[in-house]
């Protein structure tokens, strides 16, 4: 099979870690595939972040419900010119049309499975569909409630107020050798990240730091990329207003 442009690169990574260098902040869509069964909406959510300026899309979930995965990204493929990367829940959430997978290891929790078990699973299929995997620390946070990402992983989120452990434990995903680190509180969680554990994990490690979860305006942002982070993703609040996407953007990417 002849790898696509992004996987024989490793342009999403690069691009991640070329924005971290430059100062430049990312703001990345996800995309819950279950959501992508009215493809109209799905239609309209694409081309407003692509309007609005959106540096990649993630595609995935926790828990999914349908069976239009490939579709949805192929989809998302087609109506866009920015990078698609799997946020999969599932080794089953894998699919050619995308230019990477964010191959996640959850290191805030001790679930064997997910620490590396569909890894192995999954691992033979990546290479088989040549799409560019990045190796990325997982944490679950607190974000007030349960989330279907606490359920489904059963494992126990860091509490929101000890920022302390989110840094240690992202220094040893670094030193473990993984690539980026995400942090996140879980797709409706009542709260993000607190940008204060943001801020001690930008401290602590040199990798790009994704944050979810919870964010649903713009002054969240603005705090989230002041404490750190580089790259946001947004998912549920867009659902709910499509148009919120061009001013989360330029909250994002405000100089």
């Amino acid at each position: 099979m002849v790898l696509s442009m992004f996987a024989a690169m490793g342009a999403v990574l690069k691009q991640f870690e070329e924005a971290k260098v430059r100062g430049r902040k990312q703001l990345a869509v996800l995309i819950d595939p279950d959501f992508g069964e009215d493809e109209r909406i799905l239609e309209r959510t694409v081309q407003n972040a692509c309007m609005a300026q959106a540096d990649l899309f993630l595609v995935g979930g926790s828990l999914l419900t349908s069976a239009g995965f490939d579709r949805c990204v192929s989809l998302v493929k087609q109506w866009s010119d920015r990078p698609v990367v799997l946020f999969p829940g599932s080794p089953a959430q894998l699919s050619a049309h995308a230019d990477a997978v964010l191959f996640l290891s959850l290191i805030s929790g001790r679930n064997p499975e997910l620490l590396i078990g569909h890894h192995v699973t999954a691992g033979p299929t990546i290479r088989a569909m040549g799409l560019e995997a990045i190796p990325t620390g997982y944490m679950l946070v607190d974000g007030g409630r349960m989330t279907t990402a606490h359920y489904v992983s059963q494992s126990s989120p860091i509490p929101r107020d000890k920022p302390g452990i989110a840094a240690a434990t992202a220094l040893a995903g670094e030193l473990l050798g993984l690539r980026t680190i995400y942090l996140d509180t879980g797709s409706g969680a009542p709260h993000t990240v607190a940008p204060e554990m943001v801020a001690a994990v930008h401290q602590q490690v040199g990798l790009p730091i994704i944050v979810g979860g919870g964010i649903r305006d713009a002054a969240s942002a603005r705090a989230l990329c002041a404490a750190g982070a580089d790259v946001l993703v947004v998912g549920t609040a867009f659902e709910q207003d499509p148009e919120l996407v061009f001013a989360m953007s330029e909250a994002v990417h405000l100089r």
